[in-house]
C-alpha cells in the first residue's frame, strides 16, 4: 500500500516515487511499446505522479506518456511537465517568455493528449526575462483551465522568494513546488533551498537521487568505467579518472558497503535516504528499463536508522556537493566573466 504524501498545500497527495519520463524516446529506450509497458508497470505498482518535459528527445517523451495514459488511465495520474529549453533554431523557441509559454502549452497538451497538465514547471531560470512576465503568462494558463498549478526547477532560493512575492503582490497564481537535484553526493540543497521551501510550503520533487548513475552501484573502486549513453553524452561529469571525480567515486564505494551492511542495495540506500528528509515530497526516478524500475520500486517504504543516516553524513558532509556542477544550475554572476570585471561589456 503506497503511502501517499501531501504536495506542499495543494492538497494534492503523490507517491512519494514520482515516475520521471526523461529515457522514454531516442535518448534511452526508443521503444515506445516497451516504455508504455513501463510506465503502465509503475501505475500499477502504485504511483501516482508522472513528470516528463517537451525537451525530452524533443517532445518525444511526451507522446510516450500520452500513449500511456490513454484510455482511462489519465484521471489517476498527476502529470507534471515543464518548458524552457529550445526546441528550435528560432530564438524565441525557448526561454520564459509570455510568448514561448502560450504556444508551447498547446504543443505539449498535443503531445500528451489531455485537456490539463496538473503541474507546469518552469525547468530553469532565465534572468533575462522578468519572472512577472512568466507568472503572468502562466497565470492566465491556470485561469484558463489548461494547468492545474504552477512549478519551478532547479531555482536558487533567492528566485523561489522572489516568485512568491510577486504572487502575492501582483496578484499572480503562487508557485507550490520546486524540482532541484538531490542525492546523497548532491546534498547542497540542505543549506538553503529545502528550508526555503519548507518555509513557503512548496512541495519538492528531487530529480537525480541517484546522482546520474554514481549510486547505481556500478561505479566502484578497483572497477572498470561502466558504459551507458549518459556517460557517453557527458563524458567529463563520469570519467571514473578525472580527479574532480575521485572524491564521488570513494563516496560511491563507501555507500555501497554501507548499503551491504545494512542489507540493501545502493540504489535503495540512496532512494530512501532522498525521502528521509521532511523536505522532500517525492523523489524522481528515471528507468529506462522494467529492470531498472523494479530495482526501485519498494525504496518508498525503507525507513534508514539514524546509525546510517550519521554513517552517510560522514561519507557526504550534509550540506554538500561533492563536484560544484552537481548543483544543476550555474547563475550567469558564476559563469560569465563579464558580470565580474567593471567595463568588460
Amino acid at each position: 500500500m503506497t503511502d501517499y504524501r501531501l504536495f506542499g498545500r495543494t492538497g494534492l497527495r503523490v507517491s512519494p516515487l514520482c515516475l520521471g519520463a526523461m529515457m522514454f524516446g531516442p535518448r534511452g529506450n526508443p521503444d515506445h511499446a516497451d516504455a508504455v509497458r513501463i510506465i503502465h508497470h509503475a501505475l500499477d505498482s502504485g504511483i501516482n505522479f508522472v513528470d516528463t518535459a517537451d525537451v525530452y528527445s524533443a517532445g518525444e517523451s511526451e507522446t510516450v506518456v500520452g500513449k500511456a495514459l490513454a484510455g482511462g488511465r489519465r484521471e489517476n495520474v498527476v502529470l507534471a511537465t515543464k518548458f524552457h529549453g529550445s526546441l528550435g533554431t528560432d530564438p524565441n523557441e525557448q526561454g520564459n517568455s509570455r510568448r514561448w509559454i502560450v504556444r508551447e502549452v498547446e504543443n505539449s497538451l498535443r503531445r500528451l493528449g489531455t485537456d490539463w497538465i496538473d503541474l507546469y514547471q518552469v525547468h530553469r531560470p532565465d534572468p533575462e526575462t522578468d519572472f512577472d512576465e512568466t507568472l503572468g503568462a502562466l497565470t492566465d494558463l491556470v485561469r484558463q483551465g489548461k494547468i492545474r498549478y504552477i512549478g519551478t526547477s532547479t531555482f536558487p532560493p533567492s528566485s523561489i522568494v522572489e516568485g512568491q512575492w510577486i504572487a502575492e503582490r501582483r496578484g499572480r497564481e503562487r508557485v507550490v513546488s520546486e524540482q532541484p537535484p538531490y542525492s546523497a553526493l548532491a546534498r547542497g540543497i540542505e543549506r538553503e533551498m529545502l528550508p526555503v521551501a519548507q518555509r513557503y510550503g512548496l512541495g519538492v520533487l528531487s530529480w537525480s537521487p541517484l546522482a546520474g548513475g554514481w549510486l547505481s552501484g556500478r561505479y566502484r573502486k578497483g572497477a572498470e568505467q561502466p558504459r551507458s549513453s549518459r556517460a557517453d553524452r557527458q563524458a567529463a561529469r563520469f570519467d571514473i579518472g578525472s580527479p574532480e571525480n575521485a572524491a564521488k567515486l570513494a563516496a560511491a564505494d563507501a555507500l555501497a558497503v554501507l548499503a551491504e551492511d545494512s542489507g540493501l542495495t545502493l540504489v535503495q540506500l540512496a532512494l530512501a535516504f532522498v525521502l528521509e528528509h521532511p523536505g522532500i515530497t517525492s523523489a524522481i526516478i528515471g528507468p529506462r528499463t522494467f529492470e531498472q524500475l523494479d530495482s526501485q520500486l519498494g525504496a518508498d517504504k525503507i525507513t534508514l536508522s539514524p546509525d546510517v543516516l550519521d554513517r552517510i553524513d560522514e561519507i557526504v558532509p550534509p550540506g554538500t556537493n561533492l563536484v560544484d556542477r552537481d548543483a544543476g544550475y550555474t547563475p550567469p554572476a558564476i559563469a560569465d566573466p563579464a558580470l565580474r570585471r567593471r567595463g568588460a561589456r
